[in-house]
Parts: structure tokens; sequence; C-alpha cells
């Protein structure tokens, strides 16, 4: 558990980043709360990011998976497509999150698909679907981020 996979990107992402020296796995992995939660992303675009997460070690006292635990996956699938639409010039900040909880999960993994409503200029909102095992709808989430320009290398910004 908490071990990154190996992230599929489109080449002309990896092409881009990597003329920068970027290491794209560490910038667009899950960090260190999603990495101590076991949230692993198994593929990542502008258009579609898909991750997944278990329930064990993730739930709440009554044993369901916690929303919390949810909030987190969905808001790490969010950024993670904000970014790749804001580019290497922009920094996604997470502005606004809610999610929908609908049924409760006690074991196995759930996997998330985070989808674009829109993707602008300044702000890009995607809508997550967290499902269980057998494709149920567990969660429905929506996260809006803030698109600011990144700053250049050297400086705190």
């Amino acid at each position: 558990m908490g071990e990154q996979q190996h992230v599929k990107f489109p080449q002309e992402v990896i092409d881009e980043y990597a003329a920068l020296g970027v290491d794209l796995q560490a910038l667009f992995s899950a960090g260190h709360l999603g990495t101590r939660m076991g949230v692993q992303i198994l593929e990542a675009s502008a258009d579609r990011v898909v991750g997944t997460m278990p329930v064990e070690g993730n739930t709440q006292p009554y044993g369901l998976l916690h929303g919390g635990a949810s909030a987190v996956l969905a808001e790490t699938l969010g950024s993670v497509g904000s970014m790749l639409h804001g580019g290497t010039r922009k920094i996604a900040v997470g502005v606004d999150l809610n999610c929908t909880h609908h049924r409760g999960v006690r074991s196995g993994l759930v996997t998330g698909v985070a989808t674009p409503v829109h993707r602008g200029r300044t702000t890009a909102t995607y809508e997550i679907v967290i499902s269980d095992e057998q494709g149920r709808r567990v969660c429905s989430a929506r996260l809006t981020c803030l698109l600011r320009d990144a700053a250049p290398a050297g400086t705190d910004g």
C-alpha cells in the first residue's frame, strides 16, 4: 500500500515537462497524504484522470469508507487534471470541493474518474465519480481549481 505506480501520460506531455527538466512522476503523484492513504494514479491526462484507493485503512468508526478519504481521492484526481490542463506555466490551487456520498463501502478498492466540466484560462472544474468494485457510485464530487501563474525558476512566487 502506498507505492506509486507508473502513471500513463500522453507522450506530448512527457516531452513538454522533460524539456524543462521536470520529473512528471514526482510532480503528479498523489503526494504524501495520498501515499499514506494508498492512492494510486493509474491514468492521467487533461481529459481524464483515473485513480484507486483501498477502503482498508481509510474508514470511519462504523467501518465504512470515510467521507474525507473520498474527498482526498477526488481532490487528488481533479488537481492532477487541472495541472495537466494548465500546463507548465500554471499551478492549480483548489478553491472549491464538494462531495455527495451515496453509499457506504466496507472493503476493497474504490476507483475515481475525473473528467472536465470546464477548462478555462484561470479556472478548471472537474467532476469526479468514485465507484466501488461492483461499479456502484459511492461518491459524486466536483473540484474547481484556480490556475495561477507558476513562479519563474529560482523564485518563491
